[in-house]
């Protein structure tokens, strides 16, 4: 299985995922300010959406391995890190000037997504 580190960080990220949702939901409730409380939830969902998006391409992968699917998942990797990180960082610490970071995570998420489309496009027929 070439990819099963790959299948291990999208489960681990699944289990973060699951965790800091818990975590915001009851450790966290009344605790942060509304703004702060919101920018964890974002943080949340988008490591969420993508680590569904992460496993979706392990799977095609398994069946039609392409040019670029691995630079997808990379950079879903390294946004994840910077967008969701940035974003739980600094609902947990306050520390708002974290929040500069959190585009540099959206911007990696999109060109995952843009590379995945070019990978899409450049396929040959089966």
């Amino acid at each position: 299985m070439q990819d099963r580190g790959w299948w291990f960080g999208a489960a681990l990220s699944g289990a973060l995922v699951v965790m800091a949702g818990a975590f915001g939901a009851h450790a966290l409730e009344g605790q942060l300010a509304p703004r702060l409380a919101a920018a964890f939830e974002t943080g949340v969902r988008y490591q969420a959406w993508h680590t569904l998006a992460l496993l979706a391409v392990l799977a095609w992968r398994a069946s039609r391995p392409l040019a670029g699917q691995r630079l997808a998942l990379g950079l879903w990797a390294a946004g994840m890190g910077l967008f969701s990180g940035s974003l739980y960082a600094m609902a947990l610490t306050g520390l708002g000037s974290l929040g500069m970071i959190t585009p540099l995570g959206g911007v990696l998420l999109i060109a995952g997504w843009l590379t995945l489309a070019t990978a899409a496009g450049r396929a040959r027929p089966a």
